[in-house]
């Protein structure tokens, strides 16, 4: 189910229970997307989560603490302005769209104490967050809106504020007193006639009230479905207006939530479904994996275009030399007949414009024909060739170390850019950018910058005997688990393939069959070759794994391995223990 108006209902009157009159403490902004209100009410602390996330749009309590910047961003510090100290007066949703209002009695800056309000519009892409003052004139909103982004609606300081454009849909609300508009008004498909008619209804939910009534959803509407509809409508509104709110989640065959619904809903058949104490539980639940991965996919996305734009200049690179090779294969040539002028150097006439003679190299080979320049001697010519030959013979030793530097760059970026995939938090991604910078890809960043950032885990599984399975994230994680590991340990990784490396800790010095089969299924899953068959896996004691002197990082040598061939199997994968 969407975060829809009926949502949005149940998440108003809980707030409405737990924050009325509750004091603003301390106001922080994750995201730029994102605001976090800490209130005190009712003698406990809160976090109210407000998020403009155009994927995942919303706002609920929730018990997750966030990594703030080191430096709070303009719209946190207008929020602080305006909020801080600030008692919470009223929390309402207007006509049914989802959007909430926030009334909040604080400080003006002649001192007065004056109702501000703080309006999270819950819109998809255009969702946002924007504070208005006493008279409705913007002071700040988490995205600014000019008329070259929209020439329906400005969202600026000091414009008025104006709602979202009206869609002529009716508020479902009135239909509990009999109101609602005429029923002929319902045409097409059963379930889009609803949404499309009512706000803040869902099409999940007008599946739920097609079910209910005995609808098809997706059959043409008739005169006689339209009142069933409404009644059905009509009882959901009755339950919202009572805040008769069932709040659980909708999960899959494979146990990974699908949805979730506040009303009591039956369409969803067999599928398991888990109910929680409040709304705010439930959304906590459903969202926190789900945006954790969101983010760290956005936030990935200009670190992956940098690694992708590097791999395509080795690419290049590579290309340009290969051509180079092609150019000068010959260049033994230029050396052959530069001895061969020099061997026969008095019987080549003056001005002569070639010269054929004997390959006395090579034996039963015919004569051989050698252009010269005709304004040079014989021996201007032979130097000639002589110069020619060692210039391509110096390209070729220098395109020998610049062909390995470039494949050794080539390969040490895959396992960067396999490092964006496997990356769990900003966290992670920083180290990937710090290893950059660190290998001279892209400029240092500051010492401000990097300061104070967590440190981020690589992987931590449990195997199904006990042993315990770790598993770098990227470069930095990966050197980091083979230095901590033990003699004895066993080390994997994918046999000429960039992935992780994976550490299985030995238990009495011994690790079990069972323990390297489902590491090897790790080893070749968190690989480049995850959708790959029959994965060559190399494994050996962590004894036997050296890092050369100025190596890459995450570039190891081994010796005495064996080698597995797996097929991952994320079910598999699933039934592991992570830490």
């Amino acid at each position: 189910m969407a975060f829809d108006g009926v949502v949005v209902a149940a998440v108003t009157h809980e707030l409405n229970a737990c924050l009325r009159d509750g004091r603003i403490d301390k106001i922080y902004q994750p995201e730029k997307d994102e605001i976090i209100l800490t209130v005190r009410a009712q003698g406990a602390n809160y976090r109210l989560l407000l998020s403009a996330n155009p994927s995942y749009p919303r706002l609920h309590l929730t018990q997750s603490a966030r990594e703030n910047p080191l430096a709070p961003p303009m719209f946190c510090m207008v929020l602080r302005k305006h909020l801080s100290g600030g008692r919470i007066v009223r929390f309402e949703q207007p006509d049914f769209e989802r959007i909430v209002r926030i009334g909040i009695e604080a400080l003006n800056e002649m001192g007065d104490r004056a109702e501000k309000t703080l309006i999270i519009e819950i819109m998809g892409k255009h969702s946002n967050i924007i504070l208005v003052d006493e008279h409705g004139i913007i002071l700040d909103s988490a995205k600014h809106v000019p008329r070259g982004t929209s020439s329906v609606r400005q969202v600026l300081p000091g414009r008025e504020y104006e709602s979202a454009p009206d869609q002529k849909k009716t508020n479902p609300l009135a239909l509990i007193d009999g109101g609602g508009g005429a029923h002929n008004a319902l045409y097409g498909a059963a379930h889009k006639a609803v949404y499309q008619a009512y706000r803040g209804i869902s099409p999940a939910l007008a599946i739920e009230i097609c079910y209910r009534a005995g609808v098809e959803p997706d059959e043409e509407i008739c005169e006689a479905d339209a009142p069933k509809l409404m009644d059905c409508l009509a009882d959901v509104m009755k339950s919202v207006a009572r805040a008769d709110f069932v709040p659980e989640i909708v999960f899959d065959g494979a146990g990974e939530p699908k949805g979730f619904f506040v009303t009591r809903n039956r369409f969803i058949g067999d599928l398991r479904r888990q109910q929680y104490s409040g709304t705010a539980e439930m959304l906590e639940m459903f969202y926190s994996s789900r945006d954790t991965s969101n983010r760290a996919r956005q936030k990935s996305a200009d670190l992956r275009k940098l690694v992708g734009n590097l791999i395509d200049r080795c690419v290049k690179k590579a290309d340009i030399q290969r051509k180079t090779l092609e150019e000068i294969e010959d260049r033994d040539e230029l050396r052959l007949f530069g001895d061969l002028i020099t061997a026969n150097i008095y019987a080549i006439e003056r001005g002569a414009t070639s010269f054929t003679c004997v390959n006395f190299y090579i034996e039963d080979t015919p004569e051989i024909t050698i252009r010269l320049d005709a304004t040079k001697t014989a021996a201007e010519n032979a130097q000639t060739y002589f110069k020619k030959y060692a210039k391509q013979k110096r390209t070729f030793d220098a395109l020998q170390d610049q062909i390995s530097a470039n494949d050794m760059d080539l390969a040490y970026l895959e396992t960067l850019l396999l490092g964006c995939d496997h990356a769990a938090d900003a966290a992670d991604l920083d180290q990937i950018r710090n290893e950059l910078a660190q290998g001279g890809f892209i400029k240092k960043r500051s010492q401000k910058a990097a300061k104070g950032q967590k440190k981020p885990k690589p992987l931590h599984y449990r195997s199904s005997d006990g042993h315990e399975i770790f598993v770098g994230k990227n470069n930095a994680q990966n050197d980091a688990l083979t230095k901590a590991a033990h003699g004895n340990d066993i080390w994997m990784h994918t046999k000429n393939i960039a992935g992780s490396h994976v550490i299985v800790q030995a238990i009495d010095g011994r690790v079990s069959d069972a323990a390297l089969n489902e590491a090897a299924h790790l080893a070749a899953y968190y690989s480049k070759a995850r959708a790959g068959s029959m994965v060559p896996v190399d494994y050996c004691l962590r004894k036997h794994v050296k890092k050369p002197g100025g190596a890459k990082p995450g570039m190891v040598v081994y010796e005495k391995n064996k080698t597995a061939f797996v097929t991952p199997d994320e079910d598999l994968i699933k039934t592991l223990a992570q830490l």
